[in-house]
């Protein structure tokens, strides 16, 4: 019987690390989603008119989206260049 070839079992911390920022940057979407429909939830459909209070909480949930977005990117970006081998910017 032939022994298989040992393997590590885990992943590089730095391969590991862009593939749950990869992860994380794919649920963005879905948690801007139920952050964007909660305010829903807490109102009676008789009840449901758009406040200004609504406004705010809209244009915060995306400025958020949107900070935590440009957060994500660097390190993305950075994992798509060490994944290609390429360590110089294509401008």
């Amino acid at each position: 019987m032939m022994a298989r070839p040992k393997r590590p079992l885990f992943l590089a911390p730095a391969s590991y690390r862009r593939r749950r920022l990869a992860d994380a940057s794919r649920l963005l979407p879905v948690f801007g989603i139920i952050l964007l429909f909660l305010p829903l939830m807490w109102t009676e459909a008789s009840e449901l008119r758009l406040t200004s209070g609504h406004v705010i909480y809209f244009f915060g949930v995306w400025l958020f989206l949107v900070g935590v977005a440009a957060a994500f990117a660097p390190g993305l970006k950075a994992g798509d260049r060490a994944a290609d081998g390429s360590d110089e910017d294509e401008d």
